[in-house]
């Protein structure tokens, strides 16, 4: 098979992400790149980070595709004097597009929320925010366990589907409250707790829990059960962890899709640690 044009990749990746389900104030799309040159190695990766196009140029990849954007907001210049605009201009001289999809990947089906459920095993999986009446895109998925686990258990096995962080994994609530319905977001998830609330979970998978929502939704829930179980449970990872587990889906899915219109690329998703934190430190031994 012959390799692909830029082009054709992104009209593959934007039929399974189309960019017209981002969010209003994301940057989706493709950030550096000319159309029309062939694309015979994709990297996947989180973050649009030096590490990561280092990787790239080294492997020989033609793109890089990232979950976040590398433009967010908006920029006057990519001068080489700012680090954005040096790495803009490092891609450009290694060959190398980049292609950001965001929170279009997120509501996708097969994008972040369904790859983040199915790390940690849940089944028969719907939005927790669908984008329309019926519809299987949206934010977040709500679904079961196969067997109902304690929560310690459970985020335990969390732990050990995504990749190891500083930060670790983190859960709120009774160790042993049995967790059985599920709802998942990747990344910033304390936005949707009412959303959390009225799916009827047993715990929340997500990322960046601030302390005072977290706090308000465990006091309201042992509040509003003072006798029961005061779910849901909150079981907390680094961002990055949360939405690592897409890119081996995408890198999957775009094989396929440019398989079957008679084209080949080579993929590899990343498996370097973007996340920002670098270390957790101990208390000295003795301390208080």
């Amino acid at each position: 098979m012959s390799s692909p044009l830029l082009a054709d990749v992104v009209r593959a990746l934007e039929r399974r992400y189309p960019p017209g389900t981002a969010e209003s104030w994301d940057a989706v799309g493709l950030v550096v790149g000319d159309p029309a040159e062939p694309v015979r190695r994709v990297l996947f990766a989180v973050d649009p980070v030096v590490a990561v196009i280092d990787e790239a140029a080294e492997w020989g990849a033609d793109l890089v595709v990232t979950h976040h954007p590398l433009l967010l907001r908006g920029v006057h210049s990519v001068a080489a004097t700012t680090y954005k605009g040096a790495l803009v201009h490092r891609m450009a001289r290694n060959g190398i597009a980049l292609y950001a999809a965001h929170t279009n990947a997120d509501a996708a089906v097969g994008g972040v929320a369904d790859a983040l459920a199915a790390a940690i095993g849940l089944v028969d999986t719907s939005p927790l925010v669908a984008a329309s009446e019926g519809a299987e895109t949206g934010i977040g998925r709500v679904g079961t366990l196969r067997e109902p686990v304690p929560l310690r258990e459970f985020a335990t096995r969390v732990a050990g589907a995504v990749p190891a962080t500083a930060q670790g994994v983190r859960f709120a609530g009774d160790p042993d409250g049995v967790v059985a319905r599920v709802a998942v977001v990747g990344g910033s998830g304390d936005s949707l707790f009412d959303a959390v609330r009225a799916a009827g979970v047993d715990a929340y998978v997500t990322a960046d829990l601030r302390h005072h929502p977290a706090s308000e939704l465990r006091e309201r829930a042992v509040f509003e059960a003072p006798t029961g179980p005061s779910t849901p449970y909150l079981v907390d990872l680094a961002h990055f962890a949360s939405e690592w587990p897409w890119l081996a889906h995408a890198a999957r899915d775009l094989e396929a899709d440019l398989a079957a219109a008679g084209t080949t690329v080579e993929t590899r998703v990343s498996t370097l640690r973007t996340d920002p934190w670098t270390g957790r430190a101990a208390p000295p031994e003795g301390s208080s």
